[in-house]
Formats: structure tokens, sequence, C-alpha cells
């Protein structure tokens, strides 16, 4: 409950707890020499590099996974697999996180255009927009894979009905949608998760939200940032600065020195607190590369190149 919520007590007791049951991460933490006894304040808790993910069961010993989310993997890499031990509190973390920034559900008619995640199971992205699916508790809400053709009709005709539009897509199917079948909708929400990775030259965001706004007639582009290895999701309402929900924080760390984490305001790659994946591991040291603000919001402004990431393997 919000009243007795402090994120650091918290986080250092899901420390202890993971570092006493998670073997993977014990082992990690181990090696620099990091125990709870050691570690006092949530910036010197030890961050599993991401990669772990794909190599290691990550999961809590004594509890079992209900459900497996693996990454989308580019081809020829070995995908990230996430062992879930509770999808309702998955449920829990996105709904909540949902409502907290776009309010319920139930207010919107919800159209998601995600095919490259459609085209595989076990997607925790697929999980989640299917969940907020069925809470809008309306027949026009539902998936779309290739046929932009019926979403576009299906745009039309809820254009003059009372409904919100909550359009949300990778980024790439948005594109195409709004090359090739602009609609004006500018009170709709417009939400872009990403995923420009292999499908042709990769957009800067700007660029695309610029191109999205235009054939769209809105003033800006909303942002998912989640990943398979985290159950929390953070939001951005444009410009895209994500917000995370409370139980969930980012900070950056020095690329050349994987164990300092940077000032607000310094470039650098993304650890993530997220509180949500208490039975697998909660600290996670991702390979993207962002800002974060005073105000705990962040940007995210790239990915770590294969050299950086082989500078973090030294940690691995």
């Amino acid at each position: 409950s919000s009243c007795k919520f402090d994120f650091n007590t918290l986080a250092l007791d899901v420390y202890a707890f993971q570092y006493n049951n998670n073997p993977v991460y014990n082992k990690f933490c181990n090696y620099l020499n990091k125990t709870p006894q050691t570690v006092s304040s949530i910036e010197k808790i030890p961050f599993l590099p991401i990669e772990f993910f794909k190599t290691q069961k990550v999961l809590c010993t004594g509890y079992k996974a209900e459900t497996v989310f693996y990454s989308s993997g580019t081809t020829g890499h070995k995908s990230s697999k996430h062992f879930v031990a509770s999808t309702k509190l998955y449920e829990k973390s996105f709904i909540n996180a949902f409502e907290i920034f776009y309010g319920n559900p139930s207010q919107y008619c919800l159209l998601a255009l995600l095919p490259s995640y459609l085209e595989r199971q076990d997607s925790s992205l697929v999980f989640m927009v299917n969940t907020l699916i069925k809470k809008t508790n309306d027949i026009n809400s539902g998936f779309y894979l290739n046929n932009l053709e019926e979403l576009y009709k299906k745009i039309i005709k809820l254009k003059n009905s009372n409904r919100k539009i909550f359009l949300l897509g990778v980024s790439f199917a948005l594109l195409e949608l709004a090359k090739k079948y602009p609609v004006k909708i500018s009170d709709a929400i417009i939400m872009e998760t990403g995923g420009m990775k292999g499908k042709g030259k990769d957009l800067i965001r700007k660029e695309l939200h610029e191109v999205l706004c235009n054939s769209f007639n809105v003033e800006k582009i909303h942002s998912e940032y989640g990943m398979t290895e985290l159950l929390s999701q953070a939001y951005s309402s444009g410009g895209g600065i994500f917000k995370s929900p409370r139980w969930m924080r980012v900070f950056t760390r020095n690329v050349n020195d994987p164990l300092e984490i940077l000032p607000p305001s310094k470039k650098g790659a993304l650890n993530i607190i997220d509180l949500a994946n208490v039975y697998s591991c909660s600290f996670i040291a991702t390979d993207d590369l962002g800002i974060c603000h005073k105000d705990n919001s962040f940007e995210v402004t790239g990915r770590m190149d294969l050299s950086d990431i082989r500078g973090c393997n030294l940690l691995v």
C-alpha cells in the first residue's frame, strides 16, 4: 500500500531474499564480494547482467515457473528465458501500472498491432496486451497481424463512435500503417513499443514520432518500455521521457566500469530495479543506453554495441 511504501528498505529486503534464495544471483554477488552484510544502500546492490537470462535459469529455489517468457532474439542469437513463478503478480504489476498512467482499461478500445510478437508464442508483451484487451470489455478490441486494411476500417468505424481509441504497436508496423492508411484520429492514444530491429533502416525515435504524428494528426506519440526479463513497464506520454511505477527504478552505470552508478543527467547504460521480479532477479544491468533525471524519469538513447557489451561480459 502507498502509505507504508519505502522503496529503499524494500529493495534491500528483496536483495537479501534473492541473495539467499537465487543460486545464480548468489554466485554472482559472491564473486563481487557483495553480501547483504556489506551492502547498505540500493546503489551498492549488484546488478545482474541481462545476458544471464540467455544461459541460466534465474529463479529462486523452491519456486516453480508457472510460465516461461521468451525474448524475440534476433536471428542467430540466443533468446532470453524468464521463468515466472507467479503470473498473478505479473498481472497485478502491469494492470496497476497501466491504471496509474492511463486509468481503467475499460474506457478504451484497444487495438494491438504486434505482428512479430504474435507470430511466436510465449511473449510477455502479448500476455500483457491480451489481458488488457479483455479488461476493455469491448468486442472491437483485438490483435492485428498483417491485416492493415482491416485495422484501418476498424479505426474509421470507431472514429465516429464515442469510444477512445488506444492504438498500440511495434514501431515498424505502426510506420507501415501510417504510410498506407493515414487517418486523422487526433484524440486517440498511439503508443509504440519499440521493435525496429531487423526491419529495414533503424529510424530514430524522433523521426518515427514525427511521421506518426503527421499521419494520424496527433500531438504526441506515447511509448512503452519493457522487456522479457522484467515484470514491470515504464511509460512515456511523449518526447521519449519515461516514468516508472513506484516499484521500479532506473539508474545509469558507467559503461567502462559497470560497478559505478552515475549521477543524474550523465549518459550511461541502464540498470533497473524491478521489485515485481521478486522470485527471479530484481536487479538487472540492461544493454540499453540512456540518461536518468533527478525526478526518477529517464530516456533511452540507444543500445550498447558489441564492443561495449564485451567489456561488460568480463563481469559475466
